[in-house]
C-alpha cells in the first residue's frame, strides 16, 4: 500500500487535461461498493495505479461516501492525483518511474 511512499508532485494543469482526454476511453478497473473504503478497495486501486498508471474508479449508486470525498481519500492512500470526478466515476494518475518504457510505446493505461 502507500505507507513510506513519498507524495507524488502534483500534476500541471496541462498534465491534467492530458489525461482527461486519455481517460475518457478508459472503462473503471476499480469498483467502489457500499462497504465504502476498504483496505481491499485501496490495495487493488494500489495495484492497478502500479500497473497502468491512470485508472478510472466507478462509485456504485448505494456507496455511502460523496465522489469528491472518495476520490481525494483514495488519491491520499494511495499517492495518486485525482484527474477528474465526473458523476460518480472518478479517474486517478500516479507516474511509475519503474515500469518499462520503450520509445514509441504506448502508455501503459491502453
Amino acid at each position: 500500500m502507500s505507507e513510506g511512499r513519498t507524495p507524488t508532485p502534483k500534476i500541471s494543469g496541462k498534465e491534467r487535461a492530458a489525461l482527461r482526454g486519455e481517460a475518457h476511453h478508459l472503462t473503471p478497473l476499480v469498483h467502489l461498493g457500499k462497504e465504502g473504503l476498504t483496505p481491499a478497495v485501496i490495495a487493488t486501486l494500489d495495484d492497478a495505479l502500479r500497473t497502468h498508471e491512470l485508472v478510472k474508479v466507478a462509485l456504485t449508486k448505494n456507496a455511502a461516501i460523496d465522489p469528491k470525498d472518495a476520490a481525494h481519500q483514495l488519491a491520499g492512500a494511495t499517492a495518486s492525483d485525482v484527474v477528474q470526478v465526473i458523476g460518480r466515476t472518478t479517474t486517478l494518475y500516479r507516474h511509475n518511474p519503474e515500469l518499462e518504457r520503450k520509445k514509441g510505446d504506448l502508455p501503459p493505461w491502453r
